[in-house]
């Protein structure tokens, strides 16, 4: 069966439709994470090399090449993406085949969350090739802000020189950590956020219960809202925001200690929403994220001056960017809360 694409989607689908005429060599499509956009990009990815697409654009889910990228070995298709993200063994002919060392790795240290330059070369040999059905070799790239320093320069010579007949297709959720030169040879795409509305029927339809309250927390993500709730790590945020809430040397020590084994971009992504509802109260009364803490965050909107908040502010977004690969996890969590205490109090 072919790919979905979610409802939100579907005004984006029928936009990208007007550029298979004349196809760019590089389709970069970004927003915001959890909105779906990996789906998207395999959804039309198996559009590009299907035998009998759909007058709508997606592909039919029933003739061979539909067949074998179900079965995630279709000969002109590559996936590249981190070993953190490989939730799947490869299948025979995939890209992920090329990491096998760092799979059998496992064992004695964490996946990597980079895309490295191994796995750049290993599309030369797959590019060199003839196509096996006489038509597109499609390469899908995600997260590209996951490409490490040599990757990306290997990534970007084969941008500059693209091999005949082949589709890179990269999906970014933050375009400011990918190499200008990247994205000066890439066909910017933009996906849509869904409105609240449209968010919250489709969780209700995976029957998630508060669906609004999960929205909310995760900045209106429908997959994000989703699998936060499955992983049942409310708990680890409720423990966040309640040093936010409050905070002090002693308590920012502590929950640092609790939360050293919690996902590193989990909260500082937490803690910049707390900030945000921060400044909004203090220069609106509006809250969007939390509105379960307003009076909280209106003692804190009362008391932080402009300039700390603004400098709380800037220190998140600069951890956010180095949060993947921190020298001491724990170390990290104490910086960071013990930087808001300072800020805040």
């Amino acid at each position: 069966m072919a790919n979905a694409i979610y409802p939100w989607q579907q005004g984006a689908w029928e936009q990208l439709q007007l550029l298979r005429e004349r196809m760019p060599h590089a389709v970069l499509f970004h927003g915001e994470a959890g909105t779906g956009k990996a789906d998207f990009i395999e959804a039309f990815a198996q559009s590009l090399l299907c035998e009998d697409v759909r007058a709508d654009g997606h592909a039919c889910g029933v003739c061979a090449s539909c067949g074998w990228f179900s079965q995630h070995n279709h000969p002109d298709y590559r996936r590249v993406r981190p070993e953190a993200l490989e939730d799947e063994a490869p299948a025979e002919g995939e890209e992920g085949g090329e990491s096998d060392g760092g799979k059998k790795a496992k064992s004695t240290k964490a996946p990597s969350k980079e895309i490295k330059i191994e796995q750049i070369r290993a599309l030369a040999d797959f590019m060199n090739i003839s196509t096996h059905r006489q038509g597109l070799r499609v390469v899908v790239v995600y997260p590209a802000e996951a490409l490490n320093m040599p990757a990306s320069n290997a990534l970007l010579k084969t941008l500059e020189e693209p091999p005949p007949g082949t589709v890179f297709l990269l999906s970014s959720n933050s375009l400011d950590r990918l190499l200008p030169t990247i994205l000066s040879r890439c066909r910017k795409f933009a996906l849509p956020m869904p409105d609240t509305a449209q968010a919250l029927v489709w969780l209700k339809e995976q029957g998630l219960a508060e669906a609004e309250s999960w929205l909310r927390e995760q900045g209106g993500a429908p997959l994000a809202a989703l699998a936060q709730s499955e992983t049942g790590s409310r708990e680890e945020m409720e423990m966040l925001l309640q040093c936010l809430a409050h905070p002090s040397v002693d308590g920012a020590l502590k929950t640092a200690d609790k939360l050293s084994k919690s996902a590193l971009s989990s909260l500082v992504s937490w803690q910049q929403r707390w900030l945000y509802d921060v400044f909004s109260y203090k220069l609106s009364g509006s809250i969007r994220y939390y509105p379960r803490y307003q009076k909280e965050l209106a003692v804190l909107a009362g008391k932080v001056h402009t300039a700390n908040l603004m400098r709380a502010i800037k220190s998140a977004n600069e951890r956010r960017a180095i949060a993947d690969h921190p020298l001491s996890p724990k170390l990290f969590i104490e910086d960071m809360l013990l930087d808001y205490t300072a800020c805040c109090t």
